[in-house]
């Protein structure tokens, strides 16, 4: 295992998203999978992301209370009334 430097992991940070939401080619998957057993800073970054965007998806499949949802919809209008009478 290799001694890595904190600005070595710069070029990994928006590889690791691509990896978490499968937008790498094979070869590139390889090459950050290897930096993910060797940097426990960027593996708690990838393990803290995914976790985020099952976390969110999990929340956009859910449906809002009723009585939240008119709420947030009544104070949609209140704001959309004063912006348009300004």
């Amino acid at each position: 295992m290799s001694a890595l430097e904190p600005d070595d992991c710069a070029d990994y940070l928006e590889r690791i998203v691509f990896l978490i939401d499968n937008e790498l080619d094979e070869a590139d998957c390889s090459v950050v999978r290897v930096h993910l057993e060797e940097c426990a800073p960027c593996l708690q970054k990838y393990d803290l992301e995914r976790t985020v965007k099952q976390v969110v998806a999990r929340s956009c499949a859910e449906n809002a209370p009723d009585g939240l949802r008119e709420r947030v919809l009544l104070q949609l209008r209140e704001v959309q009334i004063r912006i348009t009478e300004r």
